[in-house]
């Protein structure tokens, strides 16, 4: 008999857009969601796992390509009862967001978390990145720094969002949850917290028709 408990749900993970899933950011956030009985499986990008092997800095391949990456991951995911949920950080929740839009997908994911979306490139509020939400076939968490330069409190809360959508802050964080010294917060605080949010998340949907 094995040891080995059973994972209550498995999280499919992957980085934005400069920085792979070995950051501190990504391996900070996995190790404490795997700590509180989530799989958490990561991966690269192609152009990411590229760069890495070349060691030359490289674009981020366009939308299409990556959505097309995101759910072969998705079909690659072991299907064997587990309640799977997908996420990533900033570009790869973006994306993530992407296959909730996704047909193909409904009933196979129970949700997903965004650790930081990017609502719209910086200083241009008016490019909105939300058309595909009023899609969404389940739940969204987004973890948002409250003066996130791609969309900060301020401005989300004047968004009308899908009901699907729930948006939670971490308390004067940028686009990484890093805050301001004078704030009293840490960033190490902020992803512990993003990820007991994340834990919270999981618990309440893991059961979700």
């Amino acid at each position: 008999m094995s040891s080995k408990l059973r994972p209550m749900a498995r999280l499919l993970l992957t980085h934005g857009a400069g920085a792979p899933v070995e950051s501190d950011f990504m391996r900070c956030l996995a190790e404490q969601l795997s700590q509180h009985g989530i799989e958490v499986i990561t991966f690269n990008f192609s152009y990411m796992q590229r760069q890495l092997n070349e060691g030359k800095k490289r674009p981020p391949s366009r939308a299409p390509i990556l959505e097309e990456e995101f759910a072969q991951h998705i079909d690659n995911t072991e299907q064997d009862g587990i309640p799977l949920f997908i996420g990533g950080k900033s570009m790869g929740g973006r994306i993530a967001t992407h296959m909730l839009a996704n047909p193909d997908f409904k009933g196979r994911i129970q949700g997903a978390v965004v650790y930081g979306y990017p609502f719209h490139p910086p200083g241009k509020p008016e490019k909105l990145r939300l058309a595909h939400f009023a899609h969404l076939h389940c739940p969204l968490l987004i973890l948002q720094g409250e003066r996130d330069t791609f969309g900060n409190k301020k401005e989300i809360e004047t968004f009308s969002l899908s009901s699907q959508v729930s948006v939670d802050y971490l308390a004067d964080g940028d686009h990484s949850f890093k805050p301001r010294k004078a704030s009293g917060f840490t960033q190490n605080a902020h992803i512990a917290l993003a990820a007991k949010k994340t834990i919270s998340f999981v618990r309440a949907h893991r059961g979700r028709e």
